[in-house]
């Protein structure tokens, strides 16, 4: 984080570091502008961005001339370009949408139709002989092939985005939550924080669950934010090789989603869900007892070997939908410049999914729209490459002896589920962002994500981020500036006489 100076105007303040909010930054600091984000939690990716079932989505949910499909194409298309730049682990799977009666052949007909339509390449509906030769072990009579879905790591696709940016001259700022937005005679924004003022030129709202908020400090008050809460088991990684590809049910419109699902990760793991749930807090991710034993149900008819013993974790996000729930469905992204209302902004509600699948396209829309009211001057030393640290567990007993010699921290495995080194865990502390989170850590080298959860390696972790970062243990964040590690000593020296 860099610290502000009053006396600074910036051309451009974005509202939220999610993983639209950070793309947006990447794709602005490609032109000479003085640009910074504004976020409210500790870090980007503490919300939507991270709590999603990681998917690259192929485009053939979303009605046929919608921003959402547009947009959700393009970013599946130009996908193997960013993750090259960025280095993003993924991989393209395919997707199976299986079906069991005449309803749902029906509508996988209809879903192939719009994709179709939408430009979604490959789609083609298959038997249940060849759903088996694709993925053995998943139930279903018949169903939709999709090649082009991916499997992605979010974290790394939001902080490589943010990391970027900030390469690029970018500033992030965060747990600054906007509180005001206000315009001067001369069209200068001041946007208030809990941590002080800012001025700008041109305001990017991209702040996801309260981008309606955002919206009506801007003027614009038109929209309302339903969240609709998504609940998730995470299975152990000795499920991943069961289930090769993601495997979807055939979706129900009315509920919003698309239904209960089966999804391995980059890592090996497998995620059930998400439930849909519309709730009345935004930042409400408790799971329920109800859920967690529906997602068991509705799961195990996709994939029917499911055993509570692989069960490792349960969370859950929260979907800023923009259609209600005695509507339910979808409503398209709004991504809008309201000149008449709010000259100098760009407004985006609504930014669901496939939003992860379409932050670049979206980010590349929102330039268009500030290109048609001023021209932007192309920054010659943007650099669009970001490197990750070197992970230890992929590499062969070679390559790590090698890694060892040029470092020993290497050596050094902290995080033994998820064979983490102390190197990895520095450099995730010294991140070019300035975080100083638990899940800082967490998100950027895959520690405390093993079968234990951190049940032997997060007290080592939490060590090392005080010693690195001076910070005294009542001061340590596990998440959120309200999530603290510690708050005192559990046992207290016994002076002896």
């Amino acid at each position: 984080m860099i610290k502000q100076d009053a006396a600074v105007t910036y051309d451009c303040l974005i509202i939220g570091a999610g993983v639209v909010g950070s793309a947006i930054a990447r794709e602005l600091s490609r032109y000479c502008l003085n640009i910074g984000v504004l976020e409210k939690e500790p870090d980007v990716c503490c919300e939507t961005s991270a709590r999603n079932s990681g998917v690259l989505h192929a485009g053939f949910n979303n009605k046929p001339g919608s921003l959402m499909a547009r947009f959700c194409v393009e970013g599946n298309r130009m996908f193997d370009q960013v993750a090259k730049e960025l280095d993003i682990p993924y991989k393209r799977t395919g997707k199976l949408i299986v079906g069991f009666n005449e309803d749902d052949r029906k509508r996988l007909e209809q879903m192939k139709a719009t994709g179709d339509k939408n430009g979604v390449p490959g789609l083609e509906l298959i038997d249940k002989e060849r759903i088996h030769e694709i993925a053995p072990l998943v139930g279903g009579e018949f169903a939709m092939w999709s090649p082009s879905t991916a499997i992605l790591d979010p974290f790394q696709y939001t902080v490589g985005m943010a990391e970027n940016a900030a390469k690029n001259g970018v500033s992030f700022f965060f747990s600054h939550e906007v509180t005001a937005i206000e315009t001067d005679e001369n069209g200068i924004y001041t946007v208030e924080t809990t941590k002080g003022s800012f001025r700008s030129r041109w305001i990017v709202n991209s702040a996801g669950l309260g981008s309606a908020k955002i919206s009506t400090m801007l003027g614009i008050d038109e929209y309302t934010i339903y969240p609709c809460r998504g609940e998730y088991f995470i299975l152990d990684q000795k499920v991943g090789p069961m289930l090769p590809v993601p495997a979807y049910p055939v979706p129900n419109p009315k509920e919003g989603g698309l239904g209960i699902h089966l999804t391995p990760s980059i890592d090996g793991n497998v995620f059930i869900g998400p439930s849909s749930e519309y709730i009345d807090a935004d930042d409400d991710y408790s799971v329920t007892q109800h859920t967690m034993d529906l997602l068991i149900k509705d799961g195990s008819r996709i994939f029917p070997y499911l055993k509570r013993e692989s069960f490792i974790r349960n969370f859950a996000g929260i979907r800023p939908k923009l259609a209600p729930k005695e509507e339910g469905g979808y409503h398209d992204f709004v991504i809008e410049r309201r000149d008449d209302i709010a000259p100098h902004a760009v407004n985006l509600v609504g930014i669901e999914s496939p939003g992860l699948t379409s932050a670049v396209p979206i980010s590349k829309e929102v330039v268009r729209l500030i290109e048609e009211v001023e021209p932007l001057k192309p920054n010659p030393d943007f650099d669009p490459i970001r490197r990750r640290v070197e992970t230890f567990r992929d590499k062969t007993p070679d390559e790590q002896a090698e890694l060892i010699r040029k470092n020993p921290d290497y050596g050094d495995v902290i995080c033994r589920c998820e064979n983490i080194t102390r190197a990895e865990i520095l450099s995730a502390i010294h991140n070019p962002l300035g975080v100083h989170t638990v899940t800082g850590v967490k998100y950027r080298c895959r520690a405390m994500m093993g079968r234990c959860q951190g049940g032997y390696c997060q007290a080592k972790i939490a060590e090392l981020l005080m010693q690195e970062t001076k910070t005294a243990k009542e001061d340590l964040r596990y998440c959120r500036d309200d999530g603290w590690m510690f708050t005192g000593d559990v046992r207290t020296k016994v002076k002896t006489i």
